[in-house]
C-alpha cells in the first residue's frame, strides 16, 4: 500500500512550481491532492491537467493572507471529504520583492510576512482545529535555509519571515501534540522553482555561483523534487514521532 493511501492532503501556492512538485509526489503516494492558489485560473487548469495525468486532485481560489477565504476553503474540504489529514503550507517566497536593504520599502515587508507567516497561521489554526476533531494529522510548514542561517537570494523580509514560520512550528507542534497532530517544517536552500529564482541565480555571474555551490557541501543546487521527497516523509507515519523541527534539505549547506 502507498504510504498515503486515501489521505486528504491541501497543499497552498500549488497551482505551480515548488507547491505542484510537492502536491504531486503526495499524489503518487496514494494521497488526494487539493490545489490551493491565488490564481484561480491556474488552480483549474493544473487540477484538469492531474487528473488526466491519472491524480485524484480538486482545487480552491484561496488567498491564505485573507482568513474568511482560508475558513471557507478548509471547510469545503472538510464537507466533501470529510477530514483534512495533511496541510502543506507552502504559499510564500520572496514575491518579487527587493533584496537590498535601501530598496525594501513597508509595502514590500508587509507583503511578504503576510503571506509566509500570517498566511501559515491562517491555514494552520483552521487545520488543527479540523484535525483535532477527528483525532490527529500532519502539518509541513516550508521555511527556508535562510531562517536559520541567511539568505542569498532575497531580502532581510524573507529572512524574518521565515525564522517566523519555524517559531510557528515549533510552538503548535508543543501545543497540539496530545492531539496527535503533528507540526514539522523543512527548509530548502536555493531551488530552481520558477523563472524568478533562476533570473536571479542568473545575476550572480558565474563567479558568485561558483562561490555559492563551493559552500554546499553536495555542490549543487537542490530540485522541486527533493524537497518534496522530505515534506512525504514528514507528512507520512514514517514519521510518526517526529515533530517540532525543521528538517534542513540543503545539500550540508548549513555545515559550511
Amino acid at each position: 500500500m502507498k504510504r498515503l493511501e486515501g489521505r486528504v492532503a491541501i497543499v497552498t501556492g500549488s497551482a505551480q512550481g515548488m507547491g505542484l512538485a510537492i502536491a504531486k509526489a503526495l499524489g503518487n503516494e496514494g494521497a488526494i491532492i487539493i490545489i490551493t492558489d491565488i490564481n484561480s485560473e491556474q488552480v483549474q487548469k493544473t487540477v484538469s491537467a492531474l487528473n488526466t495525468e491519472g491524480y485524484t486532485a480538486d482545487g480552491f481560489s484561496m488567498n491564505v493572507t485573507v482568513d474568511a477565504q482560508v475558513g471557507e476553503v478548509f471547510d469545503a474540504v472538510k464537507n466533501k471529504y470529510g477530514r483534512l489529514d495533511i496541510l502543506v503550507n507552502n504559499a510564500g517566497g520572496a514575491l518579487n520583492t527587493p533584496y537590498k536593504l535601501n530598496e525594501i520599502e513597508e509595502k514590500h515587508w508587509n507583503l511578504v510576512l503576510d503571506v509566509n507567516l500570517k498566511g501559515a497561521f491562517f491555514c494552520c489554526r483552521k487545520a488543527i482545529n479540523i484535525m483535532a476533531e477527528q483525532g490527529g494529522g500532519a502539518i509541513v510548514n516550508i521555511s527556508a535555509l535562510a531562517a536559520h542561517y541567511r539568505a542569498s537570494l532575497a531580502g532581510v523580509q524573507y529572512t524574518a519571515a521565515k525564522a517566523g514560520v519555524e517559531g510557528l512550528t515549533r510552538q503548535l507542534a508543543y501545543d497540539w501534540g496530545d492531539k496527535n497532530i503533528r507540526i514539522t517544517g523543512v527548509a530548502p536552500t536555493i531551488t530552481m522553482t520558477g523563472e524568478r529564482v533562476k533570473g536571479l541565480w542568473d545575476d550572480k555571474g558565474k563567479d558568485e555561483q561558483e562561490k555559492t555551490l563551493k559552500n554546499i557541501p553536495l555542490r549543487r543546487l537542490s530540485t522541486p523534487q527533493e524537497i518534496a521527497a522530505a515534506v512525504v516523509f514528514l507528512a507520512s507515519d514514517e514519521a510518526s514521532y517526529i515533530t517540532g523541527i525543521t528538517l534542513d534539505v540543503s545539500g550540508g549547506r548549513y555545515l559550511r
